[in-house]
Protein backbone atom coordinates (compact mmCIF):
# COMPACT_ATOMS: atom_id res chain seq x y z
CA UNK A 1 0.00 0.00 0.00
CA UNK A 2 1.50 2.86 -0.91
CA UNK A 3 1.08 6.28 1.31
CA UNK A 4 -2.16 8.11 -0.91
CA UNK A 5 -3.73 4.71 -0.51
CA UNK A 6 -2.96 5.06 3.21
CA UNK A 7 -4.37 8.43 3.49
CA UNK A 8 -7.28 7.27 1.73
CA UNK A 9 -7.77 3.92 4.23
CA UNK A 10 -8.04 6.60 6.94
CA UNK A 11 -11.26 7.61 5.76
CA UNK A 12 -13.24 4.35 4.14
CA UNK A 13 -10.83 1.55 5.75
CA UNK A 14 -10.58 -1.34 3.65
CA UNK A 15 -12.73 -0.24 1.12
CA UNK A 16 -9.70 2.13 -0.09
CA UNK A 17 -9.43 -0.35 -3.41
CA UNK A 18 -12.59 0.18 -5.10
CA UNK A 19 -12.54 2.28 -7.90
CA UNK A 20 -15.50 3.88 -7.11
CA UNK A 21 -14.62 4.97 -4.19
CA UNK A 22 -10.98 6.22 -5.24
CA UNK A 23 -12.86 8.55 -7.53
CA UNK A 24 -16.21 9.45 -5.14
CA UNK A 25 -13.52 10.97 -2.81
CA UNK A 26 -10.90 12.33 -5.17
CA UNK A 27 -14.10 14.18 -7.11
CA UNK A 28 -16.32 14.46 -3.89
CA UNK A 29 -14.18 14.83 -0.56
CA UNK A 30 -12.34 18.16 -0.95
CA UNK A 31 -9.83 17.41 2.00
CA UNK A 32 -9.19 14.50 0.01
CA UNK A 33 -8.58 15.63 -2.80
CA UNK A 34 -6.29 18.54 -1.64
CA UNK A 35 -4.01 15.47 0.50
CA UNK A 36 -3.93 13.56 -3.28
CA UNK A 37 -2.56 16.63 -4.95
CA UNK A 38 -0.35 17.36 -2.54
CA UNK A 39 1.20 13.59 -2.03
CA UNK A 40 1.36 14.00 -6.24
CA UNK A 41 3.49 16.94 -5.85
CA UNK A 42 5.33 16.26 -3.25
CA UNK A 43 6.51 12.99 -4.41
CA UNK A 44 6.95 13.39 -7.98
CA UNK A 45 10.56 14.08 -8.94
CA UNK A 46 10.43 15.04 -12.58
CA UNK A 47 10.13 18.93 -13.34
CA UNK A 48 7.26 18.99 -15.74
CA UNK A 49 4.81 16.48 -14.17
CA UNK A 50 5.56 18.17 -10.51
CA UNK A 51 4.98 21.42 -12.22
CA UNK A 52 1.54 20.04 -13.35
CA UNK A 53 0.68 18.45 -9.59
CA UNK A 54 1.88 21.55 -8.19
CA UNK A 55 -0.76 23.71 -10.68
CA UNK A 56 -3.25 20.96 -9.35
CA UNK A 57 -2.87 21.93 -6.11
CA UNK A 58 -2.48 25.40 -6.45
CA UNK A 59 -6.02 25.08 -7.84
CA UNK A 60 -7.01 22.62 -4.83
CA UNK A 61 -5.75 25.48 -2.68
CA UNK A 62 -8.18 28.40 -4.28
CA UNK A 63 -11.07 26.34 -3.98
CA UNK A 64 -10.41 24.88 -0.66
CA UNK A 65 -8.85 27.10 2.11
CA UNK A 66 -6.13 24.97 2.75
CA UNK A 67 -2.40 25.89 2.58
CA UNK A 68 -0.14 22.97 2.74
CA UNK A 69 3.02 23.75 0.68
CA UNK A 70 4.68 20.90 -0.91
CA UNK A 71 7.33 18.87 0.46
CA UNK A 72 5.94 19.81 3.85
CA UNK A 73 6.97 16.48 6.34
CA UNK A 74 3.39 14.81 6.84
CA UNK A 75 3.79 10.92 7.66
CA UNK A 76 1.24 8.17 6.35
CA UNK A 77 -2.74 8.84 6.92
CA UNK A 78 -3.09 12.14 7.15
CA UNK A 79 -6.77 13.13 7.00
CA UNK A 80 -8.05 16.23 6.72
CA UNK A 81 -11.90 15.45 8.45
CA UNK A 82 -13.49 19.01 7.76
CA UNK A 83 -11.72 21.48 4.69
CA UNK A 84 -11.43 25.16 5.64
CA UNK A 85 -8.66 27.38 6.39
CA UNK A 86 -5.74 25.15 7.49
CA UNK A 87 -2.63 26.26 7.16
CA UNK A 88 0.36 24.46 7.89
CA UNK A 89 4.17 25.77 8.22
CA UNK A 90 6.28 23.83 5.33
CA UNK A 91 9.13 23.68 7.98
CA UNK A 92 6.79 21.71 10.50
CA UNK A 93 6.80 17.76 11.12
CA UNK A 94 3.99 15.87 11.56
CA UNK A 95 3.73 12.07 12.39
CA UNK A 96 1.31 9.67 11.21
CA UNK A 97 -1.97 8.70 11.61
CA UNK A 98 -3.00 12.88 12.12
CA UNK A 99 -6.50 14.76 12.15
CA UNK A 100 -6.96 18.18 11.75
CA UNK A 101 -9.86 19.94 11.24
CA UNK A 102 -11.05 23.41 9.42
CA UNK A 103 -9.54 26.11 10.83
CA UNK A 104 -6.36 25.21 12.11
CA UNK A 105 -3.01 26.69 12.25
CA UNK A 106 0.62 25.40 12.93
CA UNK A 107 3.60 27.49 12.41
CA UNK A 108 6.16 28.86 13.23
CA UNK A 109 6.93 31.91 15.92
CA UNK A 110 10.20 34.03 16.79
CA UNK A 111 11.23 35.03 20.11
CA UNK A 112 10.70 32.75 23.24
CA UNK A 113 9.30 30.07 21.39
CA UNK A 114 11.03 30.17 18.36
CA UNK A 115 10.75 27.63 15.94
CA UNK A 116 8.09 25.46 13.80
CA UNK A 117 5.94 22.13 15.79
CA UNK A 118 7.37 18.51 15.70
CA UNK A 119 3.92 16.64 15.91
CA UNK A 120 4.05 12.88 17.23
CA UNK A 121 1.91 10.24 15.85
CA UNK A 122 -2.14 9.99 16.40
CA UNK A 123 -2.70 13.76 16.99
CA UNK A 124 -6.14 14.85 16.72
CA UNK A 125 -6.49 18.77 15.75
CA UNK A 126 -10.20 20.19 16.66
CA UNK A 127 -11.63 23.08 14.99
CA UNK A 128 -10.06 26.56 15.40
CA UNK A 129 -7.18 25.02 17.19
CA UNK A 130 -3.39 26.35 16.97
CA UNK A 131 -0.10 25.20 17.38
CA UNK A 132 2.88 27.60 17.21
CA UNK A 133 6.45 27.91 17.95
CA UNK A 134 9.31 25.11 18.37
CA UNK A 135 7.03 22.90 21.10
CA UNK A 136 7.01 19.65 20.46
CA UNK A 137 3.61 16.90 20.66
CA UNK A 138 3.76 14.00 21.55
CA UNK A 139 2.16 10.81 20.75
CA UNK A 140 -1.31 10.06 21.22
CA UNK A 141 -2.43 13.62 21.73
CA UNK A 142 -5.74 15.53 21.90
CA UNK A 143 -6.01 19.42 20.54
CA UNK A 144 -9.29 20.45 21.54
CA UNK A 145 -11.67 22.83 19.77
CA UNK A 146 -10.10 26.06 19.86
CA UNK A 147 -7.02 25.46 22.30
CA UNK A 148 -3.61 27.36 21.92
CA UNK A 149 -0.58 25.32 22.10
CA UNK A 150 2.56 26.91 22.64
CA UNK A 151 3.98 24.76 24.62
CA UNK A 152 5.68 20.91 24.55
CA UNK A 153 2.98 18.44 25.40
CA UNK A 154 3.50 14.58 26.93
CA UNK A 155 2.41 11.91 25.33
CA UNK A 156 -1.57 10.50 26.20
CA UNK A 157 -2.94 14.11 26.85
CA UNK A 158 -6.06 16.47 26.08
CA UNK A 159 -4.76 19.91 25.39
CA UNK A 160 -7.89 22.43 26.45
CA UNK A 161 -8.01 25.87 26.23
CA UNK A 162 -6.57 29.29 25.66
CA UNK A 163 -3.74 29.52 27.24
CA UNK A 164 -3.73 25.76 27.07
CA UNK A 165 -4.20 23.62 29.57
CA UNK A 166 -2.69 20.10 29.75
CA UNK A 167 -5.19 16.74 31.16
CA UNK A 168 -2.74 13.75 31.23
CA UNK A 169 -4.40 10.48 30.56
CA UNK A 170 -3.29 6.57 31.35
CA UNK A 171 -4.97 5.26 28.33
CA UNK A 172 -4.77 6.85 24.57
CA UNK A 173 -7.38 10.31 24.72
CA UNK A 174 -7.15 9.78 20.38
CA UNK A 175 -8.59 5.77 20.23
CA UNK A 176 -11.91 6.85 19.51
CA UNK A 177 -11.02 10.04 16.55
CA UNK A 178 -8.60 8.24 15.04
CA UNK A 179 -10.04 6.00 12.82
CA UNK A 180 -8.45 3.45 10.71
CA UNK A 181 -5.14 3.92 11.88
CA UNK A 182 -2.22 3.30 9.61
CA UNK A 183 0.28 1.32 11.58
Amino acid sequence: MNIVDKDLYRYVGSEYNSFVVRLRYLFFTPGYTYIYFFRRASFCKKKLPRMLWCFFLRIQMFRTGIQIPVGTSIGEGFRIVHFGAIVINPNVIIGKNFNIHQGCLIGNSQGKHAGTPIIGDNVFMGANSMIIGGCKIGNDVLIAPGAFVNFDVPDNSIVIGNPGKIISRRESPTAKYIVYSVS
